[in-house]
Order: structure tokens, then C-alpha cells, then sequence
């Protein structure tokens, strides 16, 4: 019967509990102020203001907040096992206050809590002595009522069958009171427009950051497997032994680098505490333009500019574009000659790559780039990789025909 859910959800008993638990300050104030033996609502009354000032003090304390909003998830919304649809996200922050506003806000919740929480334990002491009047005058005992019910007059056994009523009202004036103290909670407790935006500002740095990762693995993982693809493609079809060693050596380099990157970024997705290591920059672009060169590419490379004065974030970058570049060279067009410029000058970093289109198709690089074929489309992954690095990065990436060259353009600011 829909009437009797409350019976059976834990929730119900769990916000019975913390309403509860937030009387016990009145009531300890009760049992110390004098003159409060026998007490009237009048007295009651003042027993639910004496601890107020108590509580706005507490709720200046920033931890007092974590505190409520801790509780408030336990036991106002006790998780799947409540049988509560809908109270799967609480909404209640848990983090120390950061404002005067945040503070405002848990005095209020806390005074609220004590509130309820009091007028709750009086309608349960109340509503149970009843049930137990009842059943005395069930049992041919009748007693004397709270204070706030009338007593019971008259025994008898038709008695019984009123017991349960004040517990089954009981049931539902705490399911409705822990209802609307669950709400409260929410808007009291809740995370402030402060918290949202940090917490919004975490989650994009975790999809950047898993932007980031992807394009790493890619330009990583893919930059070697090119280069061994190329590298055993022309070491099977050589007669020279010395080519055949220096290609094989380059693919060992090549994939052991490859696979401390592959290390590093696993690290970092298994979120250990150790350090992941440093990420490679420019400076280190000497090695790139050496693996470019043992796969049978001339490139001639032109630096110019303090590169030692790029921000970490834009060297590393660019080094992964750089590497992205070689790669689509290498996968597109082949071993042909690459042109490479790196300048630093008036606050910018500025990287261009020019190569021959390819004649014919490289063997293996398939027709889904587009980025040196004959399409000049440069719609492939990498080019797109590299644009949106550019973008995060506040500067720009263009790639297209340039007369019979491939041009890759890069125009990145240093702050």
C-alpha cells in the first residue's frame, strides 16, 4: 500500500535519527537552566531559542560546514539502499565554507536542524506515550498523557485496536518532516555559485586532460610505428647492410621511446603518485629530426631565436606538433626532403614544415589523411590534433598546398 512506503524505507529512519540527533543541544540547555523542572510550552519555547547564538557561532567555524553537509549525505540521503527514487545525487556540498555567504547559509541550516530537529523529539515523546496510554488502558491501567495530550479515560480492550494510530502518525509526520528537512538541506547545504564553478572548472580539466592524453598517445605511438613501418619497408628491399643497421637501430629507438611515453601517460590515467616525468620539448627536437633523417628523408632544419625562453606548456606542444608533422610527412608522402623552420621572435613562436606532395601513394599510408595526397583535403586527425593544440594555446594552425609543396604553418604565443 502506497500509504505505508515510509515503513519500509531506511531513509525515513535515518532523517528520524539526524532530526533527532539535532535536539539534544535544547535539550542539554533544558536540564542546566534552573527553574525548568516541570516545563510549559511557554518554556519550551525559550529551551528552543537558548541555543541559537551557540549555533550561529559554530556555523562561523569554515569545518562546521563539511560537518553538516557530511551528515546531511549519510543520513538524509543514505544512498540506493533508502529504496528513494531520485536521492541518488544529494546535492550537498562537503567542502569548509569560503564566504560569509557559505557561513550565513549553515547558520541558518543549523538553526533549522535544531528547530525541527526539537519539535520532532517532542512529538515523538509525546506520540509514544500515547501509544503506551493506550495500551495500559487496553490492559485495564490507564495512565496520565504528556502535556501536550489530553490523558486517556475509560479501560478496555477495544483499546488495541487504536495503539498503532499515533505510531502510524508518528511514521508519517517524520516522513514528512524529513522530506522538507532533505530539501532544506539541499538549498542550504548545497554548493554555492563559487563551488559550481570550480567544480565545473574541474570537470573540463579532466576532459582536457583526457583530450590531451589521446593526442599524446597519438602523435606518440603513431610517430613510431610510421617510422618503423618506413624504416623496415626500405631496410627489406635495400642491398646495404650498413642502411639495414642503421634502420633497424632507429626502430628500436624509436619504439623504446615510444614506449616510455606509452608508460608515462598509463601512469598518469592509473593516477599513481608517482612522478609521470617530464614531457619532451623543443630543445629536444634534434631527435626528432634525426629519426625523420634515418628514414631516408633530407631535412634541413632552421632555428632561430631563444628557444630556451618558451613557456614549458608552448615548447612542449610544440615539439608534439612538430612530431605530428614528421609523422604525416613520413605516413603521406615518404622519404622525401623536408624543410623545417623554428623561430622565436617578438613574443611568438612560429614553426613551419614544407615537403614535396607525394607522386604516388606511400605503400601502407592509406587514403584516409588527405593530408599530403592528392586531395588536399588536410582533414586527417593529426592536422586536426595539431589545430586544436594550437587553439587551446591561443594561437593558430594552417596546413594546405603551398605550388608543389606541403605547408605547414604554426603561430603560437609565448604568453
Amino acid at each position: 500500500m502506497p500509504g505505508l512506503l515510509p515503513l519500509t524505507r531506511a531513509v525515513t529512519y535515518t532523517r528520524w535519527l539526524h532530526l533527532l540527533v539535532g535536539s539534544i543541544l535544547p535539550f542539554v540547555c533544558a536540564m542546566v537552566y534552573p527553574g525548568l523542572d516541570s516545563p510549559s510550552p511557554a518554556d519550551w519555547a525559550l529551551i528552543a531559542l537558548l541555543p541559537v547564538p551557540l549555533v550561529l557561532a559554530a556555523a562561523v567555524v569554515p569545518e562546521v560546514r563539511r560537518a553538516e553537509g557530511l551528515q546531511a549525505q549519510l543520513m538524509l540521503f543514505p544512498g540506493p539502499h533508502a529504496r528513494v527514487r531520485g536521492d541518488g545525487d544529494a546535492g550537498v556540498s562537503t567542502v569548509p565554507s569560503a564566504s560569509w555567504s557559505d557561513r550565513a547559509r549553515t547558520g541558518a541550516w543549523m538553526v533549522l536542524r535544531l528547530e525541527a530537529g526539537l519539535a520532532v523529539a517532542l512529538v515523538t515523546g509525546q506520540l509514544m506515550a500515547l501509544s503506551m496510554e493506550l495500551s495500559g488502558a487496553a490492559a485495564g491501567n490507564p495512565g496520565v498523557a504528556g502535556p501536550l495530550l489530553l490523558p486517556v479515560s475509560g479501560t478496555g480492550w477495544e483499546y488495541v485496536l487504536l495503539v498503532p494510530v499515533p505510531l502510524l502518525v508518528l511514521i508519517a509526520v517524520v516522513a514528512g518532516a524529513g522530506a522538507l528537512v532533505a530539501e532544506a538541506a539541499r538549498l542550504l547545504l548545497g554548493p554555492s555559485a563559487k563551488e559550481r564553478l570550480a567544480e565545473l572548472e574541474e570537470r573540463t580539466e579532466r576532459l582536457l586532460e583526457r583530450n590531451r592524453i589521446a593526442g599524446e598517445l597519438h602523435d606518440s605511438i603513431g610517430h613510431a610505428l610510421t617510422l618503423a613501418v618506413v624504416q623496415a619497408g626500405a631496410a627489406r628491399t635495400t642491398t646495404d647492410q650498413d642502411f639495414t643497421d642503421r634502420a633497424l637501430e632507429t626502430i628500436e629507438e624509436t619504439g623504446r621511446a615510444a614506449l616510455e611515453d606509452l608508460e608515462r601517460v598509463l601512469l598518469v590515467l592509473r593516477e599513481t603518485r608517482r612522478p609521470a616525468g617530464a614531457r619532451p620539448a623543443l630543445d629536444e627536437a634534434g631527435q626528432l629530426l634525426d629519426s625523420a633523417r634515418s628514414s631516408g628523408s633530407r631535412v634541413d632544419a632552421e632555428v632561430t631565436g631563444p628557444l630556451e625562453d618558451v613557456p614549458g606548456p608552448v615548447s612542449r606542444e610544440g615539439y608534439r606538433m612538430l612530431q605530428e608533422a614528421l609523422t604525416n610527412v613520413l605516413r603521406h608522402a615518404g622519404p622525401v626532403p623536408v624543410r623545417v623552420r623554428i623561430a622565436v621572435a617578438e613574443g611568438r613562436l612560429r614553426l613551419e614544415v614544407r615537403n614535396p606532395l607525394a607522386a604516388t601513394p606511400v605503400p601502407g599510408a592509406g587514403t584516409g589523411g588527405g593530408a599530403h595526397g592528392g586531395t588536399g583535403a588536410g582533414g586527417g586527425s593529426g592536422l586536426r590534433g595539431i589545430r586544436e593544440r594550437a587553439a587551446l594555446l591561443g594561437g593558430e594552425a594552417r596546413a594546405g598546398r603551398d605550388g608543389g609543396l606541403w605547408l605547414l604553418r604554426v603561430d603560437l604565443p609565448l604568453r
